[in-house]
């Protein structure tokens, strides 16, 4: 697939004004289509990064340490493929390392580069659990993903204040009740093992 160019997307954008019934040509919209293609270029940064780049340099001196690593309360911002609407919330991200760790800040970019796609919030889980057990190899991770979909709450149905929660859970995470129900505790969702 041939990607558009930037003059094609500002174009897009004036055809979506006019189609809404406004003046593209108007003082207040005049800058309108270049900042819309900015804004979608850092909204959708995602598709020009490979998170699992993020995941590949990691630390084996860790004086044997193999306990649970949790990040919780990553936040996201992404937007459904349905309706590019905003998706907005937080991510918990939990791994048991088998003889190697990965700076913590990585982690969170690999939740960024997935949320920084069109997505569905189940798919994003995935991509983060799978992409995580992949690369690291541990003895196993869990991906809790706690989202608002604007598609839900300001469009169609008007639901404010719904949010949506999936879990990914992959190796001791899934096999283990203790170790599931120490990260769904570590990260405030101690129900959910129930």
């Amino acid at each position: 697939m041939k990607r558009a160019g930037r003059e094609e997307a500002e174009q897009a954008v004036r055809t979506l004004l006019n189609w809404i019934g406004d003046d593209p040509d108007r003082e207040g919209l005049q800058g309108t289509p270049a900042r819309v293609v900015r804004a979608f270029e850092d909204w959708f940064s995602g598709y020009n990064d490979d998170p699992l780049e993020f995941l590949r340099r990691t630390f084996q001196e860790v004086d044997g340490y193999d306990e649970m690593i949790v990040l919780r309360d990553i936040s996201f911002e992404s937007h459904c493929e349905h309706h590019m609407a905003p998706i907005i919330g937080k991510v918990h991200v939990g791994y048991l390392p088998d003889r190697k760790v990965v700076g913590i800040s990585k982690l969170a970019r690999v939740v960024e580069t997935f949320a920084r796609r069109l997505q569905v919030q189940e798919t994003m889980t995935a991509q983060i659990a799978n992409c995580i057990q992949d690369v690291l190899k541990p003895k196993g991770c869990g991906v809790v993903v706690e989202g608002v979909h604007q598609c839900m709450t300001t469009r169609g149905i008007h639901k404010p204040g719904v949010s949506m929660i999936t879990s990914q859970l992959l190796g001791h995470f899934r096999s283990d009740p203790r170790t599931r129900a120490e990260f769904l505790n570590i990260i405030g969702r101690a129900h959910m093992g129930a």
